[in-house]
């Protein structure tokens, strides 16, 4: 098997019988140092690699992790549509919602969304192009595009064939699906189907579309795990650059369902907000008035980079990523489980990965939709992992009182709120929540109503989804 290729001499271990513990006992003690030392300078002397046999296959692991750093952000929000806007609108604490302007949501339960605001996609992409996309690969390759060019990734310079993509949607192709089989249904039966149907519709196409623009032929795949899949498609690409196969990658997600199927489809579940009166107000989480979420809609991108392959062409570095954790509820559908269990086993194996305590944690973006049952068992994870820190230093906020829920691409656009908020040391606020909930424990920071300021050294962005999905990333300064 070929090993990542790097300067340090190796040490190679056979254990007849290895144990998953065992070996992650020595990845932890010989790489602590490396992953979080200044500029790499104490990197290991040496590699260690495990060879042995778990049943009848063979398997190798090596302790050579490599850091991971940002290098480019992109952002389609309903608040902003570049990075820039997003960040000075997420710091004033502006709402994104309004009035349903895709479609006629007159007879819908809930008439109101977070919409992308003045976006064409033929003022980025080419006319003819862009026919042949859904819009959720429209918002996918102007959102990378823009991380991509902060990045430098698109230089020619570049070996492609080390650069990857995972991408991450939701729902895919939802209003293509749908228009393509509501003017079947209109027809007499015979099939006349747009040719491009398929491709468009697929959950898959946006990474597809990102690596054919820019000719990267790395790791090229789609998560999907619901309104987790933007943290699920970070983490990712994170251990494939950590683990050495990949020398960057471009990540995140998108995500446009804003259609009559995706809002008619969550009113059924009553999962959406139905404060048509006051729509501006609707996402309002830890509210005791609260009664479900906002849709968003939009695309979040990052470039995740090794941190030497940035250095070594003078890429402007972002931030780190330092560790990722995911877990299953075990537990429901559509419903968290009401201690947050999941959600605490996620958290604390993303600080394992990370290597950090549960106090060296800052700052906390919240998955906090606005519904009344998932906001609640959040907090009570939260406790679970913090405890005594919830209360003595550390901020919370849920953004998705402004953007509302962009679903499939939440994680991504709350990453970069967390990037930024450790890069600019502000705390975005939660905006909305006028009465909380009885429930809630007093004394937490929930940056209510404007943006704090205050060094954050390490961020935790919180992602769960249907079916019990939980994904957890945690974000630093690259020292």
């Amino acid at each position: 098997r070929q090993f990542p290729t790097f300067s340090a001499p190796n040490v190679l271990i056979f254990i007849k019988n290895p144990t998953h513990h065992f070996f992650l006992e020595i990845c932890r003690s010989s790489t602590h140092h490396a992953q979080h030392a200044p500029h790499g300078l104490a990197r290991p002397k040496f590699s260690i690699f495990v060879l042995g046999f778990w049943g009848n296959r063979p398997r190798v692991y090596s302790t050579f992790m490599r850091r991971v750093v940002i290098t480019g952000l992109g952002a389609l929000t309903p608040i902003g549509n570049n990075v820039a806007t997003f960040w000075q609108n997420l710091v004033a604490g502006t709402s994104g919602a309004g009035p349903i302007t895709r479609f006629d949501a007159g007879k819908f339960k809930t008439q109101f969304a977070c919409e992308l605001k003045d976006f064409n996609a033929e003022d980025h992409l080419d006319k003819k192009e862009a026919r042949k996309m859904d819009i959720y690969c429209q918002y996918a390759l102007v959102a990378a595009g823009e991380a991509i060019k902060q990045s430098g990734l698109d230089s020619e310079t570049i070996d492609k064939d080390r650069v990857g993509v995972i991408w991450g949607s939701g729902n895919g192709g939802i209003r293509t699906f749908q228009e393509e089989m509501m003017n079947y249904a209109a027809g007499d039966g015979t099939p006349r189907f747009n040719p491009f149907f398929v491709p468009k519709m697929i959950v898959d196409m946006g990474a597809g579309l990102i690596s054919i623009h820019y000719g990267f032929r790395g790791p090229n795949y789609t998560t999907v795990s619901a309104c987790a899949t933007g943290s699920t498609a970070i983490i990712n690409a994170f251990h494939y650059i950590k683990w050495g196969y990949a020398d960057a990658m471009v990540t995140g997600g998108s995500e446009a369902a804003i259609t009559e199927a995706g809002i008619g489809g969550f009113n059924a579940c009553k999962a959406l907000s139905t404060r048509n009166e006051d729509a501006a107000a609707a996402s309002r989480p830890f509210d005791k008035d609260r009664d479900g979420f906002v849709m968003g809609e939009g695309a979040g991108a990052l470039v995740l980079e090794e941190y030497e392959h940035a250095i070594a062409r003078g890429a402007t570095i972002l931030g780190e990523v330092l560790g990722g954790g995911m877990s299953g509820d075990a537990y429901h559908m559509t419903g968290t489980h009401p201690e947050g269990a999941g959600a605490a086993l996620a958290m604390n194996m993303a600080l394992r990965d990370a290597n950090l305590k549960a106090t060296d944690i800052d700052y906390v973006n919240m998955h906090a939709t606005s519904t009344p049952l998932g906001d609640m068992s959040e907090i009570k994870g939260l406790q679970t992992v913090f405890g005594a820190h919830c209360f003595n230093g550390l901020s919370v906020s849920a953004t998705k009182s402004q953007t509302g829920h962009l679903l499939g691409a939440a994680g991504a656009i709350e990453a970069i709120a967390c990037i930024l908020a450790v890069r600019n040391g502000i705390v975005p606020p939660t905006i909305n929540t006028q009465n909380l909930d009885e429930g809630m424990p007093a004394g937490l920071d929930l940056t209510l109503g404007k943006a704090t300021h205050k060094p954050i050294r390490y961020a935790m962005s919180n992602t769960f989804g249907f079916g019990g999905h939980n994904a957890i990333a945690i974000f630093g300064k690259a020292e």
